[in-house]
């Protein structure tokens, strides 16, 4: 096996534990978010698409006849947790949530760039192909919290100067 070929199956392994990472780390946001429909039902639609994600990383592991990585997965897992325990903790958790999830979602991004590169490198354009896919995803989910950060930020802050208990959900 090449040592590009090696790098690749690493580089999905770390995808997928990415994946899994933002799938607990999404679910955890969630259910904290009640009074923020449109941040929530969007949240909602990612978590699909995340799973749908990992899935699919994981069909291409599978194919390349690799594994995902139990360890990495696990430790992405518990790094979400953690996470998610300490926005509840936070009185702006909302707007903590969305910092971390559009700057998580950017890393995704250079993630997938890099692994569509590698892919197309090592002549594995159905890997390309996924990624590519996960790829758009992300950028249409990022692009969505760009655009709605200032609405999420101006609701919070109405809500803070009101009550600030509606504010923290």
């Amino acid at each position: 096996m090449s040592e590009s070929r090696e790098w690749l199956i690493q580089w999905l392994r770390d995808a997928h534990a990415m994946e899994e990472q933002a799938e607990t780390m999404l679910s955890g946001q969630l259910g904290r978010l009640e009074s923020y429909p449109e941040l929530s039902e969007r949240i909602r639609a990612h978590l699909a698409e995340t799973k749908e994600q990992a899935r699919r990383l994981k069909s291409c592991l599978d194919g390349l006849e690799e594994g995902s990585s139990t360890l990495k997965d696990a430790g992405g897992k518990l790094t979400a947790m953690a996470q998610s325990i300490s926005g509840v903790f936070a009185g702006d958790e909302v707007m903590k949530g969305s910092l971390a999830s559009y700057t998580f979602e950017h890393m995704e991004i250079a993630s997938y760039t890099i692994l569509m590169a590698a892919a197309e490198t090592v002549g594995e354009a159905e890997v390309a192909r996924v990624c590519e896919q996960n790829l758009r995803e992300e950028e249409a989910m990022a692009e969505w919290l760009k655009n709605n950060l200032p609405e999420v930020t101006e609701t919070f802050l109405a809500r803070a100067d009101a009550d600030s208990d509606s504010a923290k959900r």
